[in-house]
Parts: structure tokens; C-alpha cells; sequence
């Protein structure tokens, strides 16, 4: 590219245009110029001045406090909302180290920091309160990092340590957060507070922990009737959840055959019972299983051994009389024992009741009728027969899950729709676009770049050809003040030298005249000519002029004697 000619080209066309264009475009330059100039120092100055939040979250006591120390030392800061300062980005961290060495801010948790420094001569109760603090600013701590909550406050009740059982009291504990904006705590969210505040502490259980927000309403505790407000929602909310599914799903399947989902209506309640029941249920076996068995036998055969017996004394001693036998015994024993021992086979279930069961479903439902045209053009109402409405409502209860003994009801009702009976009147203006535009509708994604199209041509025919002419066009030169009334157009001027070309021939030739005439005599006898010819057609405007050479000669002289006076004098 020849920046050498673009430049000349440039030049050209600036000098080709007039006055009012060059103010135009110079004054457009300079616009845009200072523009850009301010963009940059505007970014540079916002670069060079810019903030970051030294504190967020501060209470109005501690704000007041930071705030106090940086006028005192002279440090520029900012306030764009409440709670929170903001100084220049390079004195952030500086001023931060500054600032909390005076113990500000002084509202805001200590945890386990408080034991870095041991006091000399501390007590027992000191540590114990030291370390009440640093447990209750830990949790607190850790409560605040949960993304809903704000800011959090946490209070423990510790009890005295007893050697009696009896007499032991149970810790518990108090919660009380500030929530964002535009969010809340879910049932979960509550109960995993608690956990965490149970956790921490010994011997403490969620049951012990309560939960208030800055309002003062606990949370998910129950209400002075005893109502869970929280659980009451939730069950509200599963209710609605249902019986809106139920809904839909009874429009699904009649739209289909009944038109549109327009012209069907239903609405569903259900009866929940949303008592849980939790039971325990064992069941034996009754084919028993052998687990043991046990034999015994015993078995003895023979002759008992003679023993000496009798009443003691003398006889006893001396051992058998002679002359008596003894009597010759004989024995035999048998004994058998079994023992077996059957498992009994039982199993145990522990089955936990449904969030919700079912006792009572009622829905009813609105169908629209048929309409058929009629005579005159228009469209007549035609009622359902019962027959139809009984298979509608047969599909009711399939859909419902329908059971006549849990007391279940539904109900078909058949009326007349307005708004879709206005709708079925025929229009012949509508159904005629519909038509033309049924023809149409291939070609509509070719008529919009069609459209785009012409819309562009007509721009640039109204609008930029119009400008590019007006900036291309040539400027008109200014008519020179005090034109010259006696002027000669070229081509008179060439016809009257060529006349008296030929006279001056003609009276050569007839006086026999050899010396040529001069040019410039020739040219004055010329404009001698045309000054009569003028003379006698503009008489009026020739004497005007005649006036004014004469006034303006006269005034140069007066001006002239006057100026050899004054010098004379």
C-alpha cells in the first residue's frame, strides 16, 4: 500500500471541500481525539486510585472505631455500604496490621488464640472462662463460614462436674444467626448446626442445642401450639407437589382424544396421614432344626460282694456264725438316656414407616364437548353422551390409582368451554391468512433475507450515497467582491479582433498603407468599442459607475491636500 498517494489523495478531496465540511470533519477529529485521551486518563487516574475493603461485616461500634484511627492517621478510606471501609489497594495490608494491633475490631470472635499468651498468677476459674470463650468463638467461627449465614453468636451452659450421678445436670447451648439476604436455613441446614455444636462439647446433644435468628423465632422448634412450623410447610409443600402431579397426569391422558389440554379441568385432593409408624416384627420358623443331641447309656451285670453287716456290737465284729450261709445275689442293670435339642429359626424386622400414606384420594374432573358445523356456517355445541363420560372417568381412576375401599372418589362433569367457543366461530379473515400463509410458509426463510435485503439497499440509497455525494462534491467559488463591470467573455473578444483584423487589412489596402499596427492600440480601439456599445445599451448603470469613479477621485484628492496640509503645518 502506498501511504505516499493515500496521503495525496487525502489532501485532494480536504481541499476539495468547503468551509462548513472542513469545520465538520476537524471538529469530529478533535471529538474523538479528546475522547480517547480522557478514556485513558480517566482509566489510568481510577487504576492509580484504586480501593479494596479493609473490613466487611463490622458492626457500627467497631466501624466507628476504624474509621476513628485511620483519620487519626490521615489514611483515605471509603464507605460504599454499611459495614464495610475501603482504603487504597497498596495500604491494605499495612493498615490491616496497624489497625488490629489497637484490638480493633473488638466485637469479633477469639478462638484458641487467647491461650498464645500466659498470664502470670492466673487462676483455675480464669482458664476455665478463658477456655468458655475460646470454645464459644471456635464454633461461632465455624458457624459463620456456612454459606446462608451472616454472622453467628454462640452461648455455652457448662455445669459444675458432680461426683453424683443423680445430681448431673446436662450442658446446652444457644445459637443465634443472621441470615443473608434473600436466603434461609433448610430443615437440614438446622439440624447440621446443632450437630456440630453437639459435637464439639461433651455430654451435649442437638436436643439441648437452640437455634434463633436476628429476629428473635427459633428454628425449627416447635410453635406455642406445638406445631413444627418447619414440618408443617414441608408436609404442605409434599401435598401440593402430589396432587398437582395427579393433575397432570389426568390432562395427559385426556387431552389427546378431547382437543387440547384447554378444554380439560382437573383438580385432585388427597388425604395424607403423615404419622410415622415404626414397628418391630419377629417371626419363627415352624420346621425345627436338630442343633444337639445327647446320649447316655449304662449297663451293669455280675454278683454283689458279700459286706458284713448288722447291728454293731460284738457279733458284727467277730464276722459270719458258723453254721449260716450266706445268700448268693445276682445282678443285672441296663440304662439308656438321649438327649437332643431343636433351634427354634425367628427373625426380627424393624420396619420403618412411609413420610406419608395415602388415605383418601378425590378428584374432579371438567370436559369440554364436541362441536360440529352447522347450517348457517357457524359451529354448534354438541354435549358428550353418558356413555362417554363413563369411559372418561374409568381412565380417571386408572391414572388416580383408584380403590374403593380406601373411600377414593371421582367425578366427570361435561360443560361448555366460552373461551374455546369463541374460538371454533369461524373468521373468514383468519382463515384466509391461514391459507395464504400456508402457501407461503416454505418460502418465509427466503422472504427475510429478502426483506434484509431491501432494507439495506434502501439505506444505502437514502443515506450513504447522499452523504458521499455531498462530501465529494466540488465547492463553489466565491464570487470576488467589486467585479468588474467592463470585462470582456473570450470568445466576443476573439470575434472583435478578428473584425478589425480584417478592416485594418481592408485600409491598408485601400490607402496603400505598408507600416503594421500595434497590438496594444489595436486592443484599446477594441475596448474603446465595447465601452461605447455598453455606454448605449446599459446608459443607467454606465453613468452610475461614472459617478462613482468620479466621487472616489474626488475623495482622493481631498484626502491628499489634507495630508500636505497637515505635513506643512
Amino acid at each position: 500500500m502506498n501511504f505516499k498517494d493515500l496521503a495525496t489523495q487525502l489532501t485532494r478531496l480536504y481541499e476539495r471541500l468547503n468551509r462548513a465540511q472542513k469545520i465538520i470533519i476537524i471538529a469530529t477529529l478533535i471529538t474523538v481525539i479528546g475522547f480517547v485521551v480522557f478514556l485513558v486518563l480517566y482509566t489510568s487516574s481510577s487504576k492509580s486510585s484504586n480501593y479494596a475493603v479493609l473490613f466487611d461485616h463490622l458492626s457500627s461500634k467497631d466501624a466507628a472505631l476504624v474509621v476513628q484511627e485511620l483519620e487519626k492517621e490521615g489514611v483515605p478510606y471509603k464507605i460504599p455500604k454499611d459495614g464495610v471501609i475501603e482504603v487504597p489497594r497498596t495500604m491494605v495490608y499495612k493498615v490491616r496490621i496497624d489497625v488490629a494491633s489497637q484490638g480493633i475490631p473488638k466485637e469479633s470472635h477469639v478462638g484458641f488464640e487467647l491461650f498464645d499468651v500466659q498470664q502470670f498468677g492466673s487462676t483455675d476459674f480464669d482458664q476455665k472462662v478463658k477456655f468458655l470463650r475460646a470454645l464459644e468463638g471456635e464454633l461461632s467461627r465455624t458457624i459463620q463460614s456456612l454459606q446462608p449465614i451472616e454472622s453467628a453468636s454462640v452461648h455455652l451452659a457448662l455445669p459444675q462436674e458432680s461426683v453424683f450421678v443423680s445430681k448431673t445436670t446436662p450442658p446446652s447451648a444457644s445459637v443465634v444467626v443472621k441470615t443473608k439476604e434473600e436466603m434461609k436455613l433448610s430443615r437440614k441446614q438446622i439440624a447440621g448446626i446443632k450437630n456440630i455444636v453437639a459435637a464439639a462439647v461433651a455430654n451435649l446433644t442437638p436436643e439441648n442445642v437452640k437455634i434463633v435468628n436476628e429476629y428473635g423465632e427459633p428454628l425449627n422448634e416447635p410453635g406455642l401450639d406445638g406445631i413444627d412450623v418447619e414440618l408443617a410447610k414441608l408436609q404442605i409443600e409434599y401435598k401440593n407437589r402430589y396432587e398437582l402431579a395427579y393433575e397432570r397426569k389426568i390432562v395427559n391422558i385426556l387431552a389427546p382424544f378431547i382437543g387440547s389440554k384447554e378444554r380439560v379441568v382437573a383438580k385432585v385432593a388427597i388425604d395424607f396421614d403423615f404419622a410415622q409408624r415404626n414397628s418391630v416384627e419377629e417371626r419363627y420358623d415352624p420346621e425345627n432344626v436338630v442343633r444337639s443331641e445327647q446320649s447316655l447309656e449304662e449297663k451293669r451285670e455280675g454278683v454283689l460282694s458279700e459286706q458284713t453287716g448288722g447291728v454293731p456290737g460284738a457279733v458284727s465284729n467277730i464276722g459270719p456264725v458258723q453254721g449260716i450261709e450266706p445268700a448268693s445275689k445276682r445282678q443285672k442293670y441296663q440304662k439308656s438316656t438321649t438327649t437332643t435339642n431343636y433351634e427354634v429359626s425367628k427373625t426380627v424386622s424393624n420396619i420403618k414407616g412411609p413420610f406419608a400414606s395415602i388415605r383418601r384420594i378425590t378428584a374432579a374432573v371438567v370436559v369440554d364437548g364436541k362441536y360440529k358445523p352447522s347450517k348457517e356456517g357457524g359451529m354448534d355445541y354438541v354435549p358428550r353422551t353418558q356413555k362417554e363420560l363413563e369411559k372418561i372417568a374409568s381412565l380417571v381412576k386408572q391414572a388416580i390409582g383408584f380403590d374403593a375401599q380406601r373411600g377414593d372418589e371421582v367425578s366427570v362433569s361435561n360443560f361448555k368451554f366460552e373461551a374455546v367457543a369463541r374460538q371454533m366461530e369461524p373468521n373468514v379473515y383468519k382463515s384466509t391468512l391461514s391459507t395464504f400463509y400456508s402457501y407461503i410458509e416454505p418460502i418465509v426463510p427466503l422472504l427475510k433475507y429478502l426483506l434484509l435485503a431491501v432494507v439495506l439497499f434502501i439505506f444505502y440509497k437514502k443515506v450513504i450515497v447522499p452523504f458521499s455525494k455531498r462530501m465529494m462534491e466540488i465547492p463553489i467559488e466565491e464570487k470576488a467582491e467589486g467585479e468588474t463591470v467592463l470585462s470582456l467573455e473570450e470568445e466576443e473578444h476573439e470575434s472583435l479582433t478578428e473584425k478589425f483584423t480584417e478592416m485594418r487589412k481592408k485600409v491598408e489596402q485601400q490607402l496603400g498603407l505598408t507600416e503594421e499596427f500595434s497590438e496594444d492600440e489595436l486592443k484599446y480601439d477594441i475596448l474603446l468599442e465595447k465601452v461605447k456599445e455598453m455606454a448605449e445599451d446599459r446608459t443607467e448603470e454606465f453613468a452610475a459607475l461614472i459617478n462613482a469613479l468620479i466621487r472616489d477621485e474626488s475623495e482622493l484628492e481631498q484626502s491628499a491636500s489634507a495630508k500636505t496640509k497637515k505635513e506643512s503645518s
